[in-house]
């Protein structure tokens, strides 16, 4: 039982880090997003210099029934892009790359 009570001080105590490092400084979660890579991409769309999701997602939504699961940002062939995950109606899972200044589909993987 004593080992139980240490076990739990030492949770505890610990539990606040865990918070700061799940969440960082402003509370929002930094799982898969270390870099700030959403505020980055909003002031982009905020300055002109990139589409915004909403746009790529209605153009893939006319091209091929489904629905969004992940969107991802970096680099295809030197330029900014969009890496949508798609699922089909039939599960099928596809990776639409959209240049993400212009916002136009350029590349798909899958399907």
């Amino acid at each position: 039982m004593k080992h139980l009570a240490v076990i739990a001080v030492l949770l505890a105590a610990a539990a606040p880090g865990v918070a700061q490092a799940q969440y960082g400084s402003d509370m929002r979660s930094s799982f898969g997003a270390g870099r700030g890579d959403q505020d980055a991409a909003r002031a982009a769309v905020r300055a002109g210099r990139q589409a915004p999701l909403s746009q790529v997602l209605a153009a893939i939504a006319q091209r091929t029934p489904g629905r969004h699961l992940n969107t991802t940002q970096g680099a295809h062939n030197g330029r900014p892009a969009y890496f949508v995950q798609w699922q089909t109606p039939d599960g099928e899972v596809i990776i639409f790359i959209a240049d993400a200044e212009s916002g136009a589909i350029i590349g798909r993987q899958g399907g």
